[in-house]
């Protein structure tokens, strides 16, 4: 008689969350994250999306994610760093990261991403050391529910975060239309 033993070694694989990294300088970090929270719910995964730095736009991946059932889209930004005062940017970035930390250990997900958070902490024109690290991040993902999956996008990640990640994808950019002075056009970039 075969054992009806539930904690076999691919049932323990799958119940361990993975930490998923999309960076680099080249276009598709957020896409590929919302593709990845998009198949989440599909499967019937509960999606929360934190959105770091963005947050003033009405992008169609927001409206979208208000279709959806199980998917919480939260942009916590007010915009691009030129578009504010650092003292806003900061307060932002503070209300961002304690809605993290209240999400990532206590929401009821299955699936966060954590949408420019790369790019928050290799800022050098705020002082995001006073909010949050790199160390912090880490702590964080050490703490978080062990079948929580969690996405970082957003260029230049750090490092130790990077060392620490189950998957990281580093896009390249080989090309983009803003080269060649076309605007971003609705739908495929916002």
């Amino acid at each position: 008689m075969e054992s009806t033993d539930d904690s076999s070694a691919s049932d323990k694989q799958a119940e361990r969350g993975l930490v998923i990294i999309n960076t680099g300088d080249g276009k598709g970090k957020t896409t590929a994250a919302l593709g990845t929270a998009f198949r989440a719910v599909g499967g019937g995964l509960r999606v929360c999306v934190l959105q770091y730095i963005k947050g003033q736009w009405k992008p169609g991946e927001l409206k979208a994610a208000a279709m959806l059932p199980r998917f919480d889209y939260i942009p916590m930004g007010v915009g691009f760093t030129w578009t504010k005062t650092p003292e806003e940017h900061m307060t932002a970035l503070r209300a961002a990261w304690a809605k993290t930390q209240e999400v990532v250990l206590q929401g009821p997900y299955d699936l966060v991403v954590l949408d420019e958070i790369n790019y928050a902490l290799a800022l050098k024109k705020l002082p995001v050391a006073e909010v949050f690290t790199a160390a912090d991040v880490i702590d964080l993902l050490r703490r978080r529910p062990p079948a929580l999956h969690v996405v970082l996008t957003g260029r230049g990640a750090h490092p130790d975060i990077v060392a620490y990640a189950d998957l990281v994808t580093e896009m390249r950019l080989v090309k983009h239309p803003y080269q060649q002075g076309i605007k971003a056009a609705r739908g495929i970039e916002f």
